[in-house]
């Protein structure tokens, strides 16, 4: 019988193992922002982690409370009529990638619940960590 992996969401399944980040250098953050009007309504809604290799790590959060974490290619902005628009772009200076745009991920440590699966990713750099984890249905992201 296989053991059961901790990060393995239910209904998601296990996603990208992020420990092929180990020894990448991260050039590019994007993230896509809920807008009404031009002012954001919450935090980034998903994450695109773009490193030296050209790869684009997904982390968003999922239905059911878990942490997505995937390879694939960030997604096109779009328009939500009188709810505003999604947009997708390069995050800005305040947010906590922006302090290692161009450091190389010395570690990456997932955190889970068995019922739920992945609840929380934390890269480690060399001046720094960087946390993303999903709280109440919301990516919340933080930095050490």
């Amino acid at each position: 019988m296989e053991p059961k992996r901790l990060d393995k969401c239910p209904l998601h399944g296990a996603g990208a193992r992020p420990d092929y980040l180990v020894g990448r250098r991260l050039e590019r953050v994007l993230a896509s922002w809920h807008l009404y009007s031009t002012v954001p309504l919450t935090g980034p809604l998903d994450l695109w982690l773009i490193d030296s290799e050209e790869a684009a790590t997904h982390v968003t959060p999922g239905s059911d409370w878990c942490l997505i974490v995937e390879t694939s290619a960030p997604s096109e902005g779009y328009e939500m009529a009188e709810s505003g628009r999604v947009e997708v772009a390069p995050i800005h200076s305040e947010a906590p990638f922006a302090d290692h745009l161009g450091e190389t991920i010395l570690g990456v440590h997932n955190e889970a619940d068995p019922d739920t699966g992945r609840r929380a990713l934390e890269l480690t750099f060399e001046a720094g960590r960087v946390r993303c984890e999903t709280w109440s249905g919301d990516l919340r992201l933080s930095s050490k």
